[in-house]
C-alpha cells in the first residue's frame, strides 16, 4: 500500500511538472506570394537595364547579339541597315514558337529584312529557352511574366546603344500581348505595331489555346489563381495606361486569333485615346498572307510618321 501511494504522487507530481514546463511556441510563416513583383502596377515600378552587344555578323548586315536581362543571357538577331551610325530601332517581338528546331530570327526575319531596307534597324530577341538565351523560370507563369522583363531590359539597352536614334516596337502574336504590356508597364510613346494580338483577357488568352491533353497547365492554372489575382496581370485592364501610337493589323480569316479580339482592342484604346489605326485584312491568315506585303508596306508607312 506504501509503495502504491508513492507511485500514484509520483505520476501526480510528474504530471504537474509536464503541465507547468512552458511548451515551445509554434509560429506559422507568413506564406510568401514572389509573384505578386510581376503584376503590372509593380513592374510599372521598377527600373530596367542592359547593355546591347553585337556578335558574329552571320551575313551582310544581319549580327547575332546579346544582352543582360535580370542577370540572365539573352540572345537574339540584328539586321542593320548598310552605312548606318545612328538609326530608328524596332524592338520585334515573335510569337510562340516550339524550342525544338527553333532558330534566331523565327517569325521576324522577313520583316526586318524589309525594316533594313528602308533604314530601320531590327532587335528581336530570342527570350529565355530559346537560341543561346539562358534557361526561363521553372514556374510556367514566372516564365510567361519574364518575357516582359526582357522586353522591358531590352527596351533600356536600346535607349543607350549608340546606333540608336529612336524607338519603335513590333509584335506579332503573342509577341503582340507583350508589346502591348510593355507600353502599359513602361507608360513610354514607344510607335507600337501590332499583328493578331493575343489581346483577350489573362487567363483565358491562355486557356483558349489548351486542349484535353494540358491538364498540367490547368492544375498549374488553378493554383495561381488560389494565391493571386489574375487581373492585377490582365493587360486588359490596363489598356489606359497605354500613351503610345499604335497601329493594329488583323487578318479577317484568322484562326489563331479571332478578329474580335482585335475589335476589341481598338474600341478600348481608341475609346480612351485616338493615336490608334486599325486595319483588317480581307482574306488575310494569322501571317497576314495574302496580304503580307501590304501589311509590311503599312507598318513601314508607320514608322517612318512616327519615328
Amino acid at each position: 500500500m506504501k509503495y502504491l501511494l508513492v507511485l500514484v504522487l509520483g505520476v501526480v507530481i510528474g504530471a504537474g511538472v509536464v503541465c507547468w514546463w512552458p511548451k515551445k511556441q509554434i509560429v506559422e510563416k507568413p506564406k510568401e506570394y514572389p509573384l505578386l513583383k510581376y503584376t503590372i502596377e509593380n513592374l510599372g515600378k521598377r527600373e530596367y537595364d542592359s547593355q546591347i552587344i553585337l556578335d558574329d555578323e552571320v551575313e551582310e548586315g544581319v549580327y547575332k547579339f546579346h544582352f543582360d536581362s535580370d542577370g540572365k543571357n539573352v540572345t537574339g538577331l540584328a539586321h542593320i541597315p548598310e552605312g548606318c551610325g545612328r538609326c530608328p530601332v524596332i524592338a520585334q517581338f515573335r510569337g510562340y514558337a516550339e524550342v525544338g528546331g527553333y532558330e534566331s530570327g523565327y517569325g521576324t526575319r522577313h520583316s526586318a529584312e524589309a525594316f533594313a531596307k528602308a533604314g530601320f534597324i531590327s532587335l528581336a530577341p530570342d527570350f529565355l529557352g530559346y537560341g543561346e538565351s539562358a534557361s526561363p523560370s521553372a514556374n510556367i507563369f514566372e516564365a510567361r511574366f519574364e518575357t516582359y522583363t526582357t522586353a522591358l531590359n531590352l527596351l533600356s539597352g536600346i535607349e543607350k546603344w549608340e546606333k540608336t536614334k529612336s524607338i519603335g516596337v513590333w509584335g506579332h502574336s503573342n509577341g503582340g500581348q507583350i508589346a502591348l504590356t510593355v507600353l502599359e508597364i513602361s507608360q513610354k510613346e514607344y510607335p507600337t505595331v501590332v499583328w493578331a494580338s493575343v489581346s483577350a483577357p489573362f487567363p483565358y488568352s491562355i486557356l483558349y489555346y489548351t486542349d484535353d491533353g494540358d491538364k498540367l497547365l490547368r492544375r498549374e492554372l488553378a493554383k495561381f489563381e488560389e494565391d493571386y489575382d489574375a487581373d492585377l496581370f490582365s493587360l486588359t485592364n490596363y489598356l489606359d495606361r497605354i500613351t503610345a501610337p499604335v497601329l493594329v493589323q488583323q487578318g479577317s480569316a484568322d484562326e489563331s486569333v479571332p478578329q474580335k479580339w482585335s475589335d476589341n482592342l481598338y474600341k478600348k484604346i481608341q475609346d480612351s485615346r485616338s493615336n490608334i489605326q486599325y486595319v483588317v485584312y480581307p482574306g488575310a491568315d494569322h501571317n497576314l498572307m495574302p496580304s503580307w506585303s501590304e501589311a509590311v508596306k503599312k507598318d513601314i508607312e508607320f514608322f517612318e510618321e512616327n519615328l
